[in-house]
């Protein structure tokens, strides 16, 4: 055997034992919640057409993308995101439906990341998408429930850093910038090198309060007053508007008592394009990088023909778990399962022994004992897989070993 075959691909790894048990236990937890806010199991397939991701679409670049041709010669993914997959089925099954939608999901996503940059090309999502409300009442049940999965994670020191793209949108049009000298800009403050703003700007005519609102980005991070200051500003109407949801959006997650786990960054700005509101990144001690991002995204579903604002999130489960680990929040799990050994001449007592005992709600395992086996053999086996108890079958008879 090509001992090449018994390793993976960069970028995709084998979960088992205790870490496979710890991310399924948090998993679990997570979903919880997203059930007790009244939310819905969906599943959507694995690999989809294309056009779903596109680049129209606002989601990943398509030379990230898992890409491969079915019989017919149409180009599928695997997806790389799960928003436009969910978006694409509330408009073909609930096209008609007015009211609220609320969707919860589990499943892996794939992004073939260049190799340099040592991420996971295959990774977990846990999220939500509600669809069909366009309130700020609506983006703080979402920012609520990121909130309340981490803390059910057990992760209690982490930050959600929330943004709004058309505070600089609307600087921009006031402006009357290029669209080069935009792009520009939009890459210098989305990757914090502020440093370089005030060169891009020195050869424009934009007015001097202007000028010192976008030389100042490295500053627009921070509390609520940071935003309240901002207000202040001669803006136009769609940077205010911005800055006003975000006052809104603040005073809502005060009643629900989780202002302290929110601050704001206005120089987010480059998440996926299908964004057109509020946006949010949340992080913890372990990882640089975003364990949760979300946002809204309005106008994601008119794409597949169905009208309706929505917003949503992911858990990225896999940085969520590395995080927990450095952080020490991940104990041994404990194996509350019993063996019990016995020989072929036993096998029909030791059948009948083992169904009783799960009957009665007991783990148990059965391991027929082999000739060129001892017993200290077995009592090894058990406590490599932490099991403190094995029922010895002999004939017909138990006998009860601590190990």
């Amino acid at each position: 055997m090509n001992s090449k075959l018994l390793h993976t691909p960069v970028g995709v790894r084998d979960i088992y034992g205790d870490e496979c048990k710890n991310k399924l236990n948090v998993l679990d937890k997570i979903h919880s919640v997203f059930h007790s806010y009244g939310y819905d199991d969906i599943q959507t397939p694995t690999f989809e057409y294309f056009d779903i991701f596109n680049k129209e679409r606002g989601s990943v670049a398509s030379n990230n993308m898992y890409k491969f041709f079915d019989r017919e010669g149409y180009t599928l993914v695997l997806r790389p995101d799960m928003t436009p997959s969910i978006a694409r089925s509330a408009a073909k099954y609930f096209m008609d439906e007015e009211m609220p939608i609320r969707f919860c999901y589990v499943g892996n996503a794939y992004i073939n990341n260049s190799e340099y940059q040592g991420k996971l090309k295959e990774f977990t999502q846990i999220g939500s998408e509600l669809i069909g409300d366009d309130t700020s009442d609506a983006d703080a049940e979402v920012i609520s429930m990121v909130i309340d999965s981490l803390l059910s994670s057990g992760v209690k020191e982490f930050q959600l850093e929330i943004g709004h793209p058309e505070f600089f949108k609307g600087l921009i049009e006031q402006s009357g910038l290029s669209e080069e000298k935009t792009e520009q800009l939009r890459e210098l403050i989305d990757n914090k090198k502020y440093f370089g703003i005030e060169t891009v700007l020195e050869d424009t005519n934009i007015d001097k309060e202007l000028f010192d609102i976008f030389v100042g980005f490295q500053d627009y991070f921070g509390n609520i007053d940071m935003i309240l200051n901002l207000k202040k500003l001669d803006l136009n109407n769609r940077s205010l508007q911005a800055l006003e949801r975000l006052e809104k959006l603040y005073n809502i997650l005060t009643v629900y008592g989780l202002e302290k786990y929110v601050s704001f960054d206005l120089s987010m700005l480059s998440m996926y394009e299908y964004y057109t509101g509020v946006v949010f990144k949340g992080y913890t001690y372990g990882t640089g990088d975003a364990i949760v991002t979300g946002g809204r995204y309005d106008n994601l579903l008119s794409q597949f023909g169905k009208n309706a604002p929505a917003i949503g999130f992911a858990v990225n489960l896999d940085r969520l778990m590395m995080a927990m680990e450095r952080q020490h929040l991940l104990s041994e799990n404990i194996n509350d399962s019993k063996i019990v050994l016995y020989s072929e001449n036993d096998r029909e007592y030791a059948i009948s022994y083992a169904k009783s005992l799960r009957d009665n709600g007991q783990k148990i395992i059965m391991v027929r004992k082999r000739s060129n086996h001892s017993l200290e053999d077995y009592k090894e086996y058990a406590k490599r897989y932490k099991v403190n108890e094995i029922l010895f079958v002999e004939n017909n008879n138990t006998t009860q070993i601590n190990v």
